[in-house]
């Protein structure tokens, strides 16, 4: 269980002032200067040995991520992007750090930018987070008014932070999309290589991270890797964000400790199941885009990447989405399958084509309205589409549907005798309703 002293997000619920004194009291700009002191080669060995895993879905190191920037320029300026386009269902974290915690988001991205000798970060917002940009664009004139940051600021590192407000595209939470966007063109992926690191935003080196894995890296370097790295699980380390939505007795937004159980999690933060663990059905454990995982496998199984990625699911950003046995499951997947039908760019073929596919088939099959051998075919045709796109939406679409065929296959072969027996009966009307 995470101890009180080693939460990061000490105003995660707001209950104090986000401004720049009293985050100044709960530790945020603490002794920042002298961090910057050490040098870019001791931040980015410090961060990889805290084992911090991006906090944005892929769980990739962020401290390696951080060392593929060049070293010395080439005459071309360096950039952090900071990804706070939280689309994903079920994802409610990055929010509330800009609303209630937006000075450990802004000193982490003065320290990162150090790191990697960029002079200048944006922030990119979702479209819908209008109170959130508010809120952060606040807390950036602060830092900017105290010298914090600024071309001419106290810790003697000439530093920019631009927030930018997107227009409501779930793609534009893909990296390269996102960079797109920032160039004010369309919100679509790029092919890699070339990567960002090398060519990112303007066709200049660029990071993009996550806003969870940047607002914890101030933190981690203030009081040491091997404490952040001693929390956890090996290669699953540190605190983590979780948020718990679905059929729970008191949805939450929570920092615990990567690695504690499902059970503990729900039992600890959010008054247990509705209706008891026997009513458990299943779980999302990562976002709509991870794939669902049975009750009996989930119940017991540590919160972390590697667990989640054993039980074929993912950890992705913790959106904990709980679904009890009044679910309907079908109709719950095929709602998550017309989202990223929505939501797709267009760009490659099997994304723009298959995510319609899957969806006209998961709805019939919600009513009972299709024959058993389609369901071999809507498994094959995801792993067509799975892997054979630019970015990972594709998987993304795939992924909630090849969970559904994996674990609650007979669910839709009970749909379809149901309504082959009587397609007339109201149960099988009220569920075509």
């Amino acid at each position: 269980m995470l101890q009180d002293k080693d939460r990061i997000f000490t105003n995660l619920y707001g209950f104090h002032s986000p401004g720049l004194e009293a985050a100044k009291m709960r530790g945020a700009w603490d002794g920042t200067k002298f961090l910057l002191e050490k040098g870019r080669d001791w931040i980015i060995d410090e961060m990889k040995a805290s084992g911090l895993r991006g906090r944005g879905g892929a769980g990739f190191p962020t401290g390696l991520k951080w060392s593929f920037m060049p070293k010395a320029s080439d005459g071309r300026p360096h950039y952090l992007v900071v990804n706070a386009d939280e689309s994903e269902p079920g994802t409610c974290k990055d929010r509330e750090i800009m609303r209630n915690d937006p000075h450990l988001l802004i000193e982490g991205c003065l320290i990162a930018s150090f790191a990697m000798g960029a002079h200048a970060a944006y922030i990119y917002i979702r479209g819908e987070y209008v109170g959130e940009r508010h809120a952060l664009q606040r807390a950036v004139d602060e830092a900017y008014a105290a010298k914090l940051i600024g071309k001419d600021n106290i810790h003697g590192y000439p530093f920019d932070l631009y927030v930018h407000h997107g227009a409501g595209a779930y793609i534009c939470g893909e990296e390269t999309a996102l960079i797109e966007s920032l160039e004010g063109k369309k919100g679509m992926p790029r092919l890699k290589p070339p990567f960002p690191a090398n060519m990112g935003l303007y066709g200049c080196p660029t990071t993009v991270n996550n806003v969870e894995s940047i607002a914890v890296a101030g933190t981690i370097l203030r009081r040491g890797a091997s404490w952040f790295a001693g929390i956890g699980r090996p290669n699953n380390v540190g605190t983590k964000l979780f948020c718990v939505s679905g059929h729970v007795n008191k949805p939450c937004n929570v920092e615990e400790a990567m690695g504690l159980t499902f059970r503990e999690l729900i039992d600890r933060h959010c008054g247990g199941i509705r209706g008891g663990w026997d009513n458990l059905l299943a779980v999302i454990p990562g976002g709509s885009s991870v794939p669902v995982v049975p009750a009996d496998q989930i119940i017991d199984a540590p919160m972390d990447f590697d667990t989640l990625r054993g039980l074929r699911s993912g950890l992705g950003t913790a959106a904990v989405i709980v679904m009890d046995k009044s679910t309907d499951i079908v109709r719950a997947i095929a709602r998550i399958s017309y989202f990223y039908k929505h939501e797709s760019c267009g760009q490659c073929t099997p994304c723009r084509e298959g995510t319609g596919w899957m969806w006209r088939v998961l709805n019939r099959m919600a009513e009972g309205r299709a024959q058993k051998r389609e369901i071999d075919m809507l498994l094959e045709v995801s792993t067509q589409i799975e892997g054979h796109t630019i970015c990972a939406l594709g998987d993304a679409a795939a992924w909630p549907v090849q969970g559904l065929i994996r674990h609650f296959r007979h669910e839709i072969e009970k749909r379809i005798d149901d309504y082959a027996a009587n397609p007339h009966s109201e149960s099988v009307l009220i569920a075509a309703e």
